[in-house]
């Protein structure tokens, strides 16, 4: 379970502060994947780093019962100076894991060859997009956020993340961000949407795609 609660979040801008998400409470169920849909600059990205821990709200509190990924596909917290491997063997000590464990699933993942072993500054958007999809799944977390990460990569790659998704969703939820509904509608049980007036929560992604005005799907 994941709980969100008055959470409020900001940004300054040359013209004053931008509100993206103004006292947002709601409730993640348990074992159940979520899809989030918006408009962009809704702050879906935003709700994702901040459910993760990787950003602070202004206000509020986020109260999580399990293990919660980092937002895959973002790889803000990866150190540019050391390798793909070493920020890998950092990232496992961290969360207590088998590190030669987790080093070995993220290379065989990320498929990056030999850049794997280079700093991560040498690294394309979509090289880093890679390695932190590829250590998110070598390590086992209640809750994976995802955000249009199936968007990285070729066609086989993205069939492997599928592949990852589907296996992970036999013991963790996912709480999803992206703009392609048939996407949600494959790994997602229920979906929200977010806009202005917070974030509502459907019983289905069908349900929540028909409220938000989209019908086919934008990919």
């Amino acid at each position: 379970m994941i709980e969100l609660r008055n959470i409020t979040k900001s940004y300054r801008t040359p013209f004053g502060p931008k509100v993206v998400l103004s006292d947002l409470s709601v409730v993640f169920p348990s074992l159940q994947s979520v899809g989030i849909i918006g408009v962009n600059g809704a702050g879906k990205s935003t709700l994702l780093r901040i459910i993760g821990g990787a950003l602070q709200p202004d206000s509020g509190s986020v109260v999580r019962d399990g293990s919660i990924s980092w937002p895959i596909g973002f790889a803000g917290g990866f150190n540019g100076t050391l390798t793909g491997e070493e920020n890998c063997r950092f990232v496992a000590r961290i969360y207590g894991q088998e590190v030669d464990r987790v080093v070995e699933e993220t290379r065989a993942f990320a498929e990056i060859g030999n850049y794997f072993f280079m700093s991560v500054r040498t690294y394309s958007s979509g090289m880093r997009a890679r390695v932190a999809f590829g250590l998110s799944m070598a390590i086992n977390f209640d809750a994976y956020l995802v955000d249009e990460v199936t968007a990285v990569g070729d066609r086989d790659f993205k069939k492997k993340c599928h592949a990852a998704f589907q296996e992970r969703q036999e013991r963790s939820s996912l709480i999803m961000v992206s703009h392609s509904i048939d996407t949600l509608k494959r790994f997602c049980q229920k979906c929200a949407v977010l806009d202005t007036s917070g974030l509502t929560i459907y019983d289905s992604v069908a349900e929540a795609a028909s409220a938000y005005g989209e019908t086919e799907d934008e990919s």
